[in-house]
Order: structure tokens, then sequence, then C-alpha cells
């Protein structure tokens, strides 16, 4: 009992002066969102790769304080990158848009990395790409599965 509460302690006051700063970084890869500020503590999540996400502080820190998905958290700073201008829509330089043909002769586009979600996603998936599926079947299955839905 005595944990949960400094836990949601902890929480509180991180949040709180995560908004004061409110400053973002980018994901540069999958990383565990971790309770404490080292590996072996508990994961709560999986930070997609090119998410961006709010930091308490940008120090030279191994472990830095983040929020993402309303849950507060540690992630490893050497995964982590100052976002661009155009961050927030680009696709990743190594990503091309392809389409496919859905079952009902529909023409979809493929899952595709982004940064933020782009208009018409409908599901994040595993892999941080974004699922523009027009159904619930079958998404992201080339990908990991459905980490998300929008």
């Amino acid at each position: 009992m005595k944990k949960l509460f400094l836990l949601i302690i902890f929480q509180i006051l991180v949040i709180n002066l995560i908004s004061s700063q409110d400053q973002t970084k980018i994901t540069s890869s999958n990383l565990n969102l971790r309770i404490g500020p080292d590996a072996a503590s508990e994961k709560i999540a999986t930070i997609p790769k090119g998410t961006i996400v709010k930091v308490y502080d940008d120090c030279d820190c191994v472990w830095i304080p983040v929020l993402y998905d309303g849950k507060t958290g540690y992630v490893s700073s050497r995964y982590l990158r100052n976002p661009t201008k155009e961050s927030n829509l680009r696709i990743k330089k190594s990503s091309t848009v392809k389409y496919y043909t859905n079952s009902n002769g529909e023409k979809v586009q493929s899952p595709t990395r982004y940064n933020s979600a782009p208009d018409g996603a409908t599901a994040l998936c595993r892999d941080g790409t974004y699922s523009f599926s027009r159904s619930r079947r079958g998404t992201c299955s080339h990908h990991g599965g459905v980490s998300r839905w929008l």
C-alpha cells in the first residue's frame, strides 16, 4: 500500500513538473517506459519509434522522466531526439507510401511510419507504423498487431 501511495505521489509530481516545463522529444527507437530510472525497473508501456513525448528536463541524464499516453515513467535518454519543425507529419525518408487492395476491392494505404497520427489513420501498429485499414480484421497483421486504435 505504501509503494502504491508513493507511486501516485511521484506521478503527480512528475506530471506537474513536465507540464510546467512543456519540453518535447521524439523517440528514435521503440522504448520501454519504466517505473524507475534503471533497466531493472518494471515496464509500464512500450513507446513506439517516432513518438513525441513530453519530458521533465533536457539534461545529460541517463534516465529521463517522461509523460506518454497519460502514464509517467522513465526512459533511456540515448533514444530521445529533439523534434524538428516538420517532424509532426513528416514521413520518414526510409518509408515510401504503398497501397494494397482490401477484401472489398478498395485501394488502401499500407501501414506507413509517421511521427504522429496522420489524417485517415485508424490504428497504430506495434512496429510504430500507422494503419489505414477500413476493417478491424487483419489490421497490422504483418506489423506485430495493433498497439492502439485511433
